[in-house]
């Protein structure tokens, strides 16, 4: 008897606790994805040159 009884005071609970199931849905995007591309690389490049070859760079001016 006190079985049925626990049983029978567990029912509630159990049925309450079954609309809390967490529900996951995954769908594709009703519009296409887009990826801005529009990036703007600018770079310096800096030389170290040797002390001869700067002034060799100077003398001769009409090697480039």
């Amino acid at each position: 008897m006190r079985l049925f009884v626990y049983v029978l005071g567990c029912l509630p609970a159990l049925v309450l606790l079954s609309g809390c199931i967490p529900r996951i849905e995954v769908a594709a995007p009703k519009e296409p994805i887009t990826i801005n591309m529009n990036v703007k690389i600018e770079h310096e490049i800096h030389i170290k040159v040797d002390k001869d070859v700067e002034a060799l760079l100077k003398n001769q001016s009409d090697l480039f």
